[in-house]
């Protein structure tokens, strides 16, 4: 089985093919990186994109760190054993522009050497998704995205996208507000080998889907990115944003898994957006976009059909 070595370097590759892509769309800004280790083993490249072009607010960062897991974790995961590795590219984008969506994406890779006490029976998967936030909900947009997430699904095993968009409608479900956090992806966890799947397809898997990132995005950037709009948009946009906010706060696991992993502070919160306002009891004019958006921000929409 490929090595978590030859996983992270991938990644890294991954990481540095996307920030080049990124910049040369905005065309203004460039990445700030920052280096880092972790107390406890391994560490990261942090790269932020800031007040560019189109993007107001970005992050394309990787890790790879090790070392051993608190008990609550160990709990959350279901697993005996204190010593872990895991890698990733965590990606999150916010625009200053009302029709560009926000995005995001990770690719992961997570391994402990047993698990239960069986020493035996190492512990190994893969997890990731791609998941979509506009501000604004334009149709042909979303078709276009999940159309282009299901070729990806497609060409590895025939229900990954049915399964894997089922899986992002409930993780990207905001609860207390009744509604998801924009309309989807696809989302998959604990992902491992089985008489169908090998793992070298698994990772070839995860690298496509680091792949799609930038010509679905690049897409949809070019589309909108010259509309003009209003200052009501804008506002609408910073509330939009606000929901993003109690998401990633609230329920991300990813958020979660780093605070519990003593993970960088300001790497794990990169994924919050520059500003965002929260309005008290707002009410969307009936028949306006607005309420359209809303209503859109369901499970089941099946945008790829």
């Amino acid at each position: 089985m490929i090595s978590k070595e030859q996983i992270a370097a991938d990644y890294q590759q991954i990481q540095d093919e996307i920030c080049a892509a990124l910049e040369r769309v905005d065309g203004k800004a460039k990445f700030e990186e920052e280096q880092w280790e972790r107390e406890g083993g391994g560490g990261g490249r942090t790269r932020i994109i800031q007040n560019g072009n189109i993007f107001e607010k970005g992050g394309v960062n990787f890790s790879a760190v090790h070392g051993q897991l608190s008990e609550n974790m160990k709990k959350a995961l279901q697993v005996e054993s204190d010593d872990f590795f895991a890698t990733g590219v965590s990606i999150v984008i916010h625009p200053n522009h009302p029709m560009v969506p926000i995005i995001h994406m990770n690719i992961r890779y997570f391994e402990m050497p047993s698990s239960f006490g069986n020493e035996n029976k190492p512990v190994r998967w893969f997890g990731g998704g791609i998941d979509l936030t506009p501000h604004y909900i334009i149709d042909s947009d979303a078709q276009y995205f999940h159309s282009s997430l299901k070729v990806v699904c497609d060409a590895y095993y025939h229900d990954f996208y049915h399964r894997f968009k089922l899986w992002a409608d409930d993780y990207f479900f905001i609860k207390h507000r009744n509604e998801t956090r924009g309309i989807g992806g696809i989302f998959y966890d604990r992902l491992t080998a089985n008489d169908e799947l090998s793992w070298d397809a698994i990772f070839e898997f995860s690298k496509a889907l680091g792949r799609s990132f930038i010509p679905t995005y690049t897409e949809l950037v070019e589309r909108n990115r010259n509309k003009t709009f209003t200052q009501q948009q804008q506002e609408w946009q910073y509330q939009r944003r606000s929901r993003y906010a109690e998401f990633n706060l609230v329920y991300d696991a990813g958020t979660k898994f780093g605070l519990e992993t003593n993970g960088r502070i300001e790497s794990i919160l990169m994924s919050l957006p520059p500003t965002a306002k929260w309005f008290y009891n707002f009410q969307a004019t009936a028949g306006s976009e607005e309420e359209k958006t809303l209503q859109l921000l369901k499970k089941g929409v099946n945008w790829a059909e």
